[in-house]
């Protein structure tokens, strides 16, 4: 049975805790806002981008014109996995679960018998998947000192992906990261980038042309050829927006939910310091009891 001296130690302890948790869970809200804003901005652009190449490539009259890095290699047998993670952890199961949800997209491209390389954006995704993936690892990108993102955070990365596809390191890219719904749901997110596959959102029409038809300058080849690449890092930087938000929200719920617990286990803490003490009044005053009764 634990001294009373023991059970104050711990009861501080975890008041201290508790006092972390509150805190990293009001930096959190105060983050959360500003995150959420610029995700939502993202977006609308991030789709209009989609959408507008989707459209300028089927405005294409030989598909075989159209870029490598749009239509792909025609082959499938090298996959390059991006998985953007947070920098840090103490968020729940924020990270955990984009590693998991890359780790049977690797286990079912061995099984087919593919090559896999792993892009890591996120010191925690590459803690997690360098156990049992550290030989798959090409190459990681790390955000730390990054305050507040960025387009300038995000193109290296897209530049990174480019470089590795015109040196035949890869046949097909895909990005794994969170998008955020609410504060308490994030949705794990698998989007191919190279080859380009066409969303919802871009199979739509741009916009109703009224039966008219447009003539581009330079021609549709030329002009996907410079904005794919663009469209790789704005769909990163998307990626990272999602994720900060998402970051944000789940390291919220974590603390209150931290917090929350700490409070229960400091007032069992306290009703059994005040039980141990009253045993041990209790047993003081029947020894001085019996010692009087003695004499």
């Amino acid at each position: 049975m634990p001294s009373l001296k023991d059970l104050r130690k711990r009861i501080t302890s975890v008041r201290s805790t508790r006092k972390i948790t509150l805190a990293m869970k009001m930096v959190a809200a105060s983050k959360l806002r500003r995150a959420q804003d610029q995700a939502e901005a993202a977006r609308p652009y991030a789709e209009r981008m989609g959408a507008m190449l989707t459209a300028l490539a089927a405005g294409l009259g030989d598909p075989q014109s159209a870029p490598r890095i749009l239509v792909g290699t025609g082959s499938d047998r090298t996959h390059l996995l991006v998985v953007a993670t947070a920098e840090r952890g103490l968020c729940g199961g924020f990270n955990s679960s984009i590693v998991r949800a890359a780790r049977v997209h690797i286990r079912e491209l061995l099984a087919a018998g593919k090559t896999v390389k792993i892009l890591c954006v996120g010191r925690k995704g590459r803690d997690m998947l360098r156990r049992d993936h550290a030989s798959r690892i090409v190459d990681t990108v790390d955000l730390s000192k990054v305050r507040r993102l960025g387009f300038a955070d995000a193109a290296p990365v897209g530049g990174r992906i480019t470089a590795l596809f015109e040196a035949g390191e890869f046949d097909v890219c895909t990005l794994f990261y969170n998008t955020f719904r609410t504060v308490m749901t994030q949705v794990v997110t698998r989007h191919q980038l190279i080859p380009a596959a066409a969303s919802a959102a871009a199979a739509a029409p741009v916009a109703d042309l009224g039966g008219a038809s447009y003539e581009f300058e330079p021609d549709e080849a030329e002009i996907l050829e410079r904005l794919v690449p663009r469209n790789i890092a704005v769909q990163i930087f998307h990626a990272l927006l999602e994720n900060a938000a998402g970051e944000q929200g789940a390291r919220m719920t974590a603390m209150d939910s931290a917090s929350r617990n700490a409070g229960e286990m400091i007032d069992r803490l306290t009703l059994n310091y005040n039980r141990t003490r009253q045993a041990v009044i209790t047993k003081e005053l029947i020894e001085i009891i019996s010692g009087a009764e003695a004499l």
